[in-house]
């Protein structure tokens, strides 16, 4: 399976401890795995790389 452009640049950035990285196709800044711990919960914003399992999103059904 392919992974996509991202993958190894929020990879890399993780390793680096960076808060983030610019994604490739949009060019928009995407907070990585790193900054999301620092901050210590789900935003509610439906992030990439959430690892709070996006608990805080309001569904839009």
């Amino acid at each position: 399976m392919t992974q996509p452009d991202w993958y190894a640049l929020h990879e890399a950035a993780c390793a680096r401890g960076e808060s983030s990285y610019r994604d490739p196709a949009t060019g928009y800044t995407v907070f990585t795995r790193v900054a999301h711990l620092a901050r210590g919960k789900c935003c509610g914003s439906a992030c990439r790389h959430c690892p709070y399992d996006h608990e805080a999103v309001i569904s839009r059904r």
